[in-house]
Formats: structure tokens, C-alpha cells, sequence
């Protein structure tokens, strides 16, 4: 089997598996050192949350933009008019015309307006962007999402910043099967094994923010996280093995003396 494991986004192509946030961490050096330590080549940022008139450092400051990919997404807009207009602030700001499309549609769960979503994805594609949608793990919308020209789709694991893991397994991997896009799962995922087992489904990458931000040792869990994401990605390619209802010896008894 070939070593070389790339995956393609736009005009970028990449190795590392996870995509990381910015929210959250106790400092900006602590920041730059969790993402180091996640080997993320993608770090979004929620641009509704940068104050870009501070004469102080903010987290964009945190980001080597000739070492990472920046991701802006429209994280807290609740229409799709809100999230094109954030997102034409990106654009008027010099960012990549990559970007992540959050469309809220309930202020509790933070669960998305899937409606919205794609309404602001077709048009978003129409002038030009690069769409990465987040949106429920639902296998029509992600197939909507499809065909209206985004690059990926990113179904949630479980509630945003809630680390309960992949709720839905099933679900997730009949958008695997069924979209010819990348399935990049996004929000949910609490802790390294949550992240294996998103690549042992079949995703293609994994985006995490408070999973990493909100451990106790943030830099030491983007270490987990990425070697977990490396780990379920072998375990993918190497096909595990068929489960059985019943014991099967491991070593073979063909051949024992009676």
C-alpha cells in the first residue's frame, strides 16, 4: 500500500487530518502552541468574535499565515444573510476564498439551519467561495450541499462544545458512502478517541476546537488529537477485521498433537 496518504481541498493539498479552532484558549502563546503541537495545516476562526478594530493582539495575530491555511467561518450568524456578509468581510480583509458556513438555526443546542445553510451555500458558490458547510448529520442536506458546489461537508458529531463523541456512527457513514466529497466531521468530538473513531469511519479529516481548548492540558490533548486522527486513519486504511459473535483462537491449531 502506497505511504503517500494526501487529501485534496480546493487548490490545497494536504497530510494532516485535523483542522483546529481558535476559541477558547487561557493565552495567545498557548494558542500557537496547541496548534503546533495538533500539526494542523487548516485553523479557522470565527470572525464575528475578532475585535478587528483592537489596537491589542488578537487570535489572528496567533496564526503564521505562511505556515497555516486560514479558515474563516461565519460561527453566530443565525440567517444566510449574515453569513455572506461575514463572509464578504473575509473576502474585503484579503482571506482565502476557503471558507466554513455556519448558519445557527437554535440558540440552545446551536444546532444548524440546514435550510439556510444551503440557501447561503448556493449563493456563496455563485460568487466564488470555497464552501465548507457545517450542518446536520444528515445524509439529504449533505447531498443538497453536494449539489450546489461545496467542497466538503462537515455533519456534526454531537451538539457544538458538548464532547459527548459521535452520537450517530450509522449516520455518518451513510454520508461516507453516498457523497463524493470530503465528510469532515465538526463539533462533538471530547477527547482522542472520539477523533479515531471518526477516521476509523471513513472521514476524511476532523475539525475540533473545545475538545482541545477546554482539556485541562490543551497542548498535550492537540498532541493526542493528532496522533489519534493518524492512528483511525491507519486503522481505515488497513481494513480491520470481521467482528464474530464467537471466540476464534489466534494461534492456529491445525497440525496439534492429540
Amino acid at each position: 500500500m502506497s505511504t503517500n496518504d494526501t487529501w485534496t481541498l480546493g487548490k490545497h493539498t494536504l497530510t494532516s487530518r485535523i483542522i483546529v479552532g481558535t476559541g477558547k484558549y487561557a493565552s495567545l502563546d498557548e494558542t500557537r502552541a496547541a496548534l503546533a503541537a495538533s500539526g494542523a495545516e487548516i485553523v479557522t476562526v470565527a470572525l464575528r468574535r475578532v475585535d478587528l478594530s483592537s489596537k491589542e493582539p488578537t487570535v489572528l495575530d496567533a496564526i503564521d499565515r505562511k505556515k497555516y491555511v486560514l479558515l474563516p467561518n461565519t460561527a453566530g450568524c443565525y440567517t444566510a444573510d449574515d453569513a455572506i456578509r461575514t463572509l464578504h468581510l473575509a473576502r474585503e480583509l484579503g482571506m482565502d476564498e476557503l471558507v466554513k458556513l455556519e448558519v445557527i438555526g437554535d440558540p440552545k443546542t446551536l444546532f444548524p439551519d440546514n435550510t439556510a445553510t444551503v440557501e447561503a451555500a448556493k449563493r456563496l458558490v455563485k460568487e466564488g467561495f470555497q464552501v465548507l458547510p457545517y450542518c446536520s448529520d444528515d445524509l439529504i442536506t449533505c447531498k443538497r450541499l453536494e449539489e450546489a458546489g461545496c467542497l466538503a461537508v462537515m455533519p456534526l458529531a454531537a451538539p457544538i462544545g458538548s464532547g459527548l463523541g459521535i452520537r450517530n456512527p450509522h449516520n455518518i457513514r451513510l454520508i461516507i458512502e453516498n457523497v463524493g466529497i470530503p465528510v469532515i466531521v465538526d463539533a462533538g468530538v471530547g477527547t482522542a478517541s472520539d477523533a479515531a473513531i471518526a477516521m476509523e469511519l471513513g472521514c476524511t479529516a476532523v475539525l475540533m476546537n473545545t475538545g482541545i481548548a477546554g482539556a485541562k492540558h490543551p497542548v498535550l490533548m492537540a498532541e493526542a488529537m493528532r496522533l489519534a486522527c493518524d492512528a483511525g486513519r491507519k486503522a481505515f486504511r488497513a481494513g480491520r477485521m470481521p467482528r464474530k459473535d464467537y471466540a476464534n483462537a489466534s494461534s492456529p491449531t491445525a497440525g496439534l498433537i492429540e
